[in-house]
């Protein structure tokens, strides 16, 4: 018998350890529309016409991903276990970009989504897309306020 409180209350403080650390298992990035802020280490300038910022949007239900570069539109699917999210099948429309520069900041988005194998949250407004190796690739955050 004292050994069976013993294991209990082992594994009632560890797994009060694990809550109290904050960190989730299975936090969910489903919802919201993502507006990217940053590539690698390149901060990037949001729009003045919001219908040309770069985003992401995941959706659960379906398993999809939909979102725009900027200039074109994507989606493909999405699996996400814990922290490991693997974006697949990704397909984009092929618009004509009203500058060089959207151009370039949408094809390096793009090649980031391709390159993520993981994802950390900051809070419920951040998400940073990780590559196989553990480098940010892209960070985003929720279109609402701050």
């Amino acid at each position: 018998m004292r050994s069976l409180f013993f294991t209990t209350a082992l594994l009632a403080s560890a797994l009060a350890a694990g809550c109290g650390s904050g960190i989730s298992l299975d936090e969910p990035i489903e919802g919201p529309v993502w507006q990217l802020e940053q590539l690698g280490s390149e901060l990037i300038e949001p729009s003045s016409d919001p219908r040309r910022n770069a985003q992401i949007q995941f959706d659960r239900s379906s398993g999809r991903v939909s979102g725009s570069g900027g200039c074109n539109r994507v989606s493909g699917t999405y699996e996400r276990s814990g922290s490991t999210l693997r974006l697949r099948q990704l397909g984009a429309t092929r618009m004509a970009c009203p500058s060089e520069a959207v151009n370039i900041n949408e094809t390096q988005f793009f090649a980031a989504l391709q390159a993520t194998a993981s994802y950390r949250l900051q809070g419920s407004s951040r998400l940073s897309l990780l590559d196989a190796a553990g480098r940010t690739v892209a960070t985003l955050s929720t279109a609402g306020p701050r």
